[in-house]
């Protein structure tokens, strides 16, 4: 689309993608922990976990980035936040080792990535759509050794021997295509507002977000909580609408110089006299 002239990035050269790799690679782990803990729990438990990003999320931007230092309302609706969860957590009937197991791992990816992404895109100097390209072709590139690390490609193989070699489906290249069009809007509008806005800021918006998501849940699946783990699930989420981004930095205003209310001694005024003079010849 860019040749097309229908969007403009920056060109891929060696030395940005050097320098974007890591932050790629931290990107892919927080998709492959997400898949692999929806694969093993609900989503409420997803969404409960990605709740508690937050408060995690705001400790490392003020340790790793200097960002101010969370405010007490801040800290109280991030406990808040917490407290839902571990409400929650108490009343989970689809409570599993392997998926709690993967929500830590996915807990740890995740707020690494949103302080590290958001150094990235403070501090790389590429527009919205140059990190679009940046972060998910080097994220294809990365996905061979994982697929070959986690035995996935045997799925891949399974898959296709079950369908008798038929390596085309309308109904599912529709369902990916259509995705992959989700995916890069995702992208596009997640990485303008990692611009725009802070890392913790930014992990509320995704948490708040999930309303919509439980509604859904909620409706079409049976697989979710009791209702006093749904309304633990409720007191998380508005946990996470209280939060404001705390600024305890207060702005510095400039001191005034003090007024030198001194007076000239003799030796100045002479100064002074003679400038005078002179400039009156």
């Amino acid at each position: 689309m860019g040749k097309l002239g229908f969007l403009c990035h920056d060109a891929f050269n060696l030395e940005t993608a050097k320098k974007f790799l890591p932050a790629a690679f931290v990107f892919y782990l927080a998709i492959f922990t997400n898949t692999n803990l929806l694969r093993h729990a609900n989503v409420d438990t997803f969404i409960v976990f990605r709740s508690l990003t937050p408060l995690l999320v705001a400790i490392a931007d003020t340790l790793f980035r200097k960002q101010p230092i969370p405010s007490r309302l801040t800290f109280l609706s991030l406990f808040i936040i917490l407290g839902g969860a571990v409400g929650y957590v108490a009343t989970d009937s689809a409570f599993t080792l392997t998926a709690y197991s993967w929500a830590l791992a996915y807990l740890v990816t995740i707020v690494s990535e949103m302080v590290y992404i958001k150094h990235i895109v403070s501090s790389i100097g590429l527009n919205t759509w140059g990190l679009v390209l940046y972060n998910n072709l080097l994220s294809l590139l990365i996905s061979p050794v994982f697929w070959v690390l986690t035995g996935e490609y045997r799925e891949v193989f399974a898959a296709v021997g079950s369908n008798g070699g038929d390596w085309f489906r309308i109904d599912a290249f529709s369902a990916v295509a259509l995705s992959c069009v989700f995916g890069v809007l995702i992208s596009f509008f997640g990485f303008a507002a990692r611009k725009a806005i802070s890392a913790t800021a930014f992990t509320v918006t995704g948490v708040v977000n999930k309303f919509l998501t439980v509604v859904i849940n909620v409706m079409i699946w049976d697989k979710h909580a009791t209702p006093f783990g749904l309304l633990c699930l409720l007191f998380t989420l508005c946990g996470g609408v209280l939060y404001q981004q705390s600024v305890t930095n207060a702005r510095v205003e400039p001191v005034a110089k003090p007024k030198d209310n001194r007076e000239p001694d003799a030796e100045n005024l002479l100064l002074i006299e003679r400038k005078e003079g002179n400039a009156d010849k």
